[in-house]
């Protein structure tokens, strides 16, 4: 779609500003009410998705262009989609969709940002969102004796993204995300060094056509080995497979699981075998794109009537973030022996961001790193230990928060206390 093919989303905006907050009956206290964590930040209308709402319309209009400040508040946006949800909560409107077209039509009016530049002629010349040398992509696996799914046959393939391949400190959870699955006896492969980049984190910047591309030589090279279903640790990539792919098309029959719904799937199974305790006081924090932007792609076909109020024939289903991926990752949590664990009070779909999303660690790494430390604030004041969560960029943003404040909190992905218990 286009961001005139949202206009009637954007002028449905009646300024209410419930996408900056938390439903009534959500909210546990009064310092932690906030769901955008831009307008939280910026504390102006325009910083939120409303005001993006109007932005959008002005810019159909030629009443507003791309200058420098209209590019700075676009810019400074997670692309979290709390907003999209917060605002479902009572209107049927799109609020993340339009927000992603408002940056695509930036970018092909030549409209970008130095940082996000390298960061996507990075992808184009290496293939990958991580600065690395492609032909090590898959040096994480060395000596493992893992098969590759563009040669071997197999029944699943791990995809491990570019985070995790290209970040030495992340290897671990590869490396232990390989090891659960050979105990539990998956036929599985990886590309190694021939894995692609999956584009979602391109498309979130505005660079559609660059998304497209991975888009489509990853299916063909999935197609091509014959695997039905396609596992990965990172919600940016499960989002992009899951949802973005199935929105455009090309997903077609391909099974995408985040390893947490696998895991879980294992464990009730009975083959995998949680014996030993881990003795740990655990909060669980959501990623955006497993959460509320890991809800389903729904497809709708039909006619838009205008009246007095718009409706739609058949009536159209809205993606709230209700059905996203929040049981399996507790599910696994709780089969832990020894983990104790306690929420903090924005969870699931109105989790907050950790701030490693939409390109703001390239364009604003002040706001990026104050987004985290929000999150690591609120993880403390839940009596929790440690906090886990399922996505590698995740965990780097809350390493570096916990780094820079000096916190105690210690940090894990999911899969290292799985194994620890296993």
């Amino acid at each position: 779609m286009s961001l005139e093919e949202y206009r009637i989303d954007m002028e449905t905006c009646r300024r209410c500003s419930a996408c900056k907050f938390m439903p009534f009956e959500k909210v546990t206290g009064f310092d932690r009410v906030t769901v955008c964590p831009s307008i939280a930040r910026y504390d102006f209308h325009s910083y939120c998705g409303g005001g993006r709402m109007v932005m959008g319309t002005a810019l159909l209009e030629n009443r507003l262009d791309f200058s420098d400040k209209v590019m700075e508040i676009i810019q400074n946006c997670h692309m979290c989609g709390a907003c999209d949800t917060s605002c479902k909560y009572s209107m049927d409107m799109e609020v993340i969709e339009p927000m992603n077209e408002i940056r695509i039509k930036a970018v092909e009016t030549g409209h970008t940002h130095p940082e996000i530049e390298k960061v996507i002629n990075n992808l184009r010349k290496n293939g990958t969102m991580v600065p690395g040398d492609p032909a090590k992509r898959g040096d994480w696996a060395k000596d493992m004796n893992l098969k590759d799914f563009t040669q071997d046959k197999v029944d699943v393939i791990y995809h491990v993204g570019c985070q995790t391949s290209f970040n030495q400190d992340m290897w671990k959870l590869a490396q232990g995300t390989a090891r659960i699955l050979q105990k539990a006896g998956v036929n599985f492969g990886i590309g190694g060094a021939k894995e692609l980049c999956c584009g979602g984190r391109a498309f979130q910047m505005g660079y559609k056509e660059d998304f497209m591309k991975q888009a489509e030589a990853n299916m063909a090279a999935i197609k091509k080995s014959g695997a039905k279903v396609l596992v990965t640790g990172c919600a940016e990539c499960y989002f992009a497979f899951k949802v973005l792919y199935d929105r455009f098309k090309l997903k077609g029959e391909l099974e995408v699981l985040h390893t947490t719904e696998y895991f879980a799937r294992l464990i009730k199974e009975g083959k995998l075998k949680l014996n030993n305790k881990v003795d740990m006081t655990v909060t669980y924090h959501d990623p955006c794109h497993l959460g509320r932007q890991g809800e389903p792609y729904i497809h709708w076909e039909g006619q838009i009537i205008i009246d007095q109020v718009r409706t739609f024939d058949p009536p159209k289903e809205r993606r709230r973030g209700t059905y996203g991926t929040y049981e399996p990752p507790r599910d696994v949590l709780k089969s832990i022996p020894g983990i104790r664990l306690v929420e903090m009070d924005r969870i699931k779909e109105y989790s907050w961001c950790c701030g490693a999303g939409g390109g703001v660690t390239y364009t604003n790494p002040e706001f990026a790193a104050w987004t985290g430390k929000e999150r690591i604030d609120e993880a403390e004041i839940s009596g929790a230990e440690a906090i886990a969560t399922a996505c590698p960029w995740c965990v780097d943003s809350f390493n570096k928060a916990v780094a820079q404040n000096g916190s105690k909190l210690k940090v894990y992905d999911i899969v290292e206390l799985l194994e620890k218990a296993i």
